[in-house]
Formats: C-alpha cells, structure tokens, sequence
C-alpha cells in the first residue's frame, strides 16, 4: 500500500505544495507522526481524492474550515490535511499560523525548510513561542493548544506567549465544544498530564475547560486522606497513567481502543478527573467532626456524564467514565468481608458489567493516590482483593447460558417478565457458584425458587 506522504507527492506532482506545521516540526525533533499537513496553490479536492484512491483511504471536506479536505487512512491509523495556499505565498501562510514551531514549510518535492519566524531556533531552546501578537486572538483555541504543546513535547511557554494565554484563557468559551474536546484529551493523555493540567489551572484556562476540577481545590477529606481533593484527583491520574505502562494483563487491557480517540486508560484518565467531582456538593461533617462526601459516586456519575455532553463526547465514552465513577467505591467496601465467597464476587461482576474488570482496576489507582491513616494496610489489602476480583472478570465467561429464557419460560409455564428476569439472573449465580452446571440442574434450581 502507498504511504499518505508518497501519494501526496504523486498527486501534486508538479504543483506548488508544501508539508507544513507539526509534520516538520515533528521530523526536525526525529519523533513519528501519522498527521501530515499539506498547504498546496488551488484546490485541494482531486488531490484529496487522489490520495485515498492511492491509500485506500477516504476523502472528505472539513465543515467550519473553508476549502479544506482531510483524508483518513484505513481504520484511522492517520490523516492528510490539505488546505490552499493563504495568499499563494508559503510565507504570508506561515505568518498566519499560531507558533513558531508549527510555521515551517519543507516543499513537498523535497528542499530546504523554510522558517521566517524562528522556530527551528525555538525548538532547540524547547520554547513554545506564538508567531504574532495577535495570534491566540485570532483562534482562542490556540491558548490550549500551547498548553498541549508545552505538555506533549516537554517544551516551554516563552514569556510573552504565556501572558497571551493568560489574557485570553476566557475567550475559549467562544469555540466549538468538540474543538477543545480534541485538544484537552491530548493534555490529558500525554505523559506530562499532570504537568498540563497544572499549567491550565495557572493561565486560567482550567477554570473555563474543566471548571468541576478546579473546584476540588481546597476540598479537605478525612484522616484516610492525605491530599485534598484536587491533589488526590490528579494522583490518581498518575497512577492510571502508571497502570497503563505496565507490561503485564491491566496495561495490556487499558491500552486497548475504546473510542473518542482514546485507549481504556486514556478513557480512565477521564474518570480520575471527574470520579470525585461530586464532592465539594456533598461533603458534610458528622457530630464528631468526621469529614463525609454521602452519595458523591452517584451524584460524580451524572455529573461527569454532563460533562463528557458539554464537551460533545460520545455516548460509549460517556457511559465508560460513569460506570467507573458510579462503581469506583464498591470495593473498597467488599473488602472488610475479605475473602469473599463466588456469590459476593458474581454480584459485584453483574453490578459492575460490562466494564468489570476496568473499574476494578480503577480502584487500585484510586486506592495508591488514598495514603493517609493505615495506608499500607489497607492498600496492600485492597490490591490483593482486587486482584483476585480482576482475575475473574478477564476470566473467560460462558458465552451460552444454561438454559434460553423463553426455554425456561415453556418449562415453568410462566411468562416473560421481571420473575423470569429474576430467574435468570440466580441461575447465572448458581453456575458461577458451582451450584448447577447442566440444563437439567437449572431447570431444578428455577423450580426450587419457584416454589417457594
């Protein structure tokens, strides 16, 4: 199959095109890059579609950017940007774009990279540097996107560029929600998230993007606690982050597609953010001066499903972070009855499914980031029982059940509805128990009940 980049050069063969923004950025730091941004003279339409016949992609225009096509490469493993030429003049183009680091020009043919604002200078120095004074007033987007640079490729703000984004962090509340929504899940998925994070909350923009975290700030908790909420929020960040690294069967898992561009952990990284966003409207103190946040798993549910709405996530995404916030405690109380007997470990499967095993394992982040009073104990003995728990949600499940409900309906002469529903759902306890393991001892379970 031809790569993006050599159908780009046979489609605009002879044509004045140029690789421009992050793709040259991204080569003169020697890191890979699957997104390539092409400014071309003319309209980028049948190069566009030049390209995915070539790739065996798909070709569309962008809604909201004038004249501009994006080619999408089979199973979305990249994307071709093309846009025309501002002014057919590569450098009235690049003065027109938000940093020095993204406005470098390398023709497509191959040559010399042009680079009028400095920004292979800048990047040597590891500065983010925006091209014009008026460049993050053009697209308020841009003072999250410094953010994200800064954050994904360790760099710095220069001075003037920080003011800027400081001046203008408000002006975000102009653009589209699925903008910022695609600039935010890069911060919140680099390595450097925390770091992000921390310099949103320092510019202002933290407040306007994710006002829920920044109210966690100052939010005490009780002995068991050693940070606020808002520490602890991004400590249990990190320690998502360092599950996903891991080589054994979690990262493996949390480093699977979910959706919305992101993996289960960058998924989960969501969750760590918004699973005690409902505390600060729950939090109470007890006569004797305990700290009590009652009810904050459910009210975090809803809220972070508002959220993930006002930030136009997907419903898939919106689903997977609630599941784990609403769930997120229910371990924890399972274990002072440690060791749990099959029946305590299937109710807490069926509670929590379909995403039983990740909201285990977003209990152990929340566990390590929770090191106040008897710590060690009580982490050392939440990830046993974690562990064990995890064990049978990644185990195999039986993919047929016993018996069909319309089977067990005929058997019983009953009719669909709750008491069947009811029926079924013991029957699957019992199996996993090891109480009933064929058709017929299902049949004699359900009747037992039933007689009853």
């Amino acid at each position: 199959m031809t790569s993006p980049l050599e159908a780009a050069r046979e489609a605009l063969a002879g044509r004045e095109a140029w690789l421009v923004g992050g793709a040259v950025r991204d080569h003169l730091l020697g890191r890979e890059t699957d997104d390539l941004d092409i400014a071309l003279d003319g309209d980028p339409r049948h190069a566009a579609r030049a390209i995915a016949r070539a790739t065996g992609g798909a070709a569309f225009q962008l809604s909201g950017a004038f004249g501009a096509w994006r080619v999408v490469g089979p199973g979305h493993s990249w994307h071709v940007d093309l846009v025309t030429l501002r002014d057919d003049d590569i450098e009235a183009d690049l003065a027109a774009r938000d940093f020095t680091i993204n406005a470098m020009a390398e023709p497509l043919a191959g040559g010399d990279v042009v680079d009028p604002h400095g920004g292979r200078a800048d990047l040597e120095a590891r500065v983010v540097r925006m091209v014009s004074p008026g460049a993050l007033t053009d697209d308020p987007l841009r003072s999250l996107r410094a953010v994200r640079l800064v954050t994904e490729l360790d760099l710095t703000l220069d001075p003037a560029t920080g003011a800027a984004v400081e001046a203008n962090a408000a002006a975000i509340e102009q653009v589209a929600p699925e903008r910022v929504f695609g600039e935010l899940k890069r911060v919140v998925t680099a390595a450097g998230a925390r770091t992000g994070l921390e310099l949103m909350d320092r510019s202002g923009l933290l407040a306007v993007v994710l006002p829920e975290l920044k109210a966690l700030q100052g939010v005490e908790q009780n002995v068991f606690h050693h940070a606020d909420v808002y520490e602890h929020t991004l400590e249990v960040l990190e320690a998502v982050a360092r599950l996903e690294a891991s080589d054994d069967e979690i990262g493996a898992l949390l480093r699977e597609p979910l959706g919305d561009e992101l993996s289960h952990g960058g998924a989960m990284r969501f969750a760590a953010l918004l699973h005690d966003a409902a505390k600060p409207a729950t939090r109470g103190v007890m006569p004797g001066g305990r700290v009590t946040f009652i009810g904050h798993d459910a009210a975090g549910a809803d809220l972070a499903r508002a959220v993930l709405r006002r930030l136009r996530a997907s419903q898939r995404l919106s689903d997977y972070v609630a599941a784990l916030t609403l769930h997120h405690l229910r371990l924890g109380f399972l274990v002072h009855d440690a060791p749990l007997d099959r029946r305590e470990i299937w109710r807490y499967l069926r509670a929590t499914a379909p995403y039983s095993a990740e909201v285990t394992i977003f209990t152990i982040a929340d566990r390590l980031a929770t090191r106040g009073r008897n710590a060690d104990e009580a982490i050392a003995a939440h990830v046993e029982l974690a562990r064990e728990v995890l064990g049978h949600a990644l185990a195999d499940r039986p993919s047929e059940p016993l018996i069909r409900g319309d089977e067990l309906a005929r058997e019983l002469g009953i009719a669909a509805g709750p008491q069947l529903g009811e029926l079924l759902a013991q029957l699957e306890e019992d199996r996993f128990a090891g109480a009933i393991s064929t058709r017929e001892d299902a049949i004699a379970r359900a009747r037992e009940i039933s007689d009853r």
